[in-house]
């Protein structure tokens, strides 16, 4: 073999390792990175999740204020009806 073919291999060899190593460290990178748009998109969530939560409460406490009304009403509506009734 001539030395310059084995120089030619040798050489090749490196640039194919020094690319891989590169592409490598470029991946690693990529996925221990933190992706700032995702975080933001994330707080976004949380916040309105936060914000949904809020209202299904107050939508609970309503729901339970009307649930005693109507139910108070219909008691008293019977009473009404059976004292109209027995006079």
């Amino acid at each position: 073999m001539e030395p310059e073919y084995v120089f030619s291999m040798i050489f090749g060899s490196l640039i194919t390792l020094a690319i891989q190593w590169y592409g490598r460290r470029k991946v690693k990178q990529a996925i221990t990175a933190p992706d700032l748009a995702a975080r933001h998109d994330i707080e976004l969530l949380d916040a309105e999740n936060a914000r949904r939560v809020g209202q299904i409460d107050r939508l609970q406490e309503r729901l339970a204020t009307i649930e005693s009304i109507v139910t108070d009403r219909s008691h008293r509506l019977d009473r009404e009806i059976e004292q109209l009734r027995v006079s």
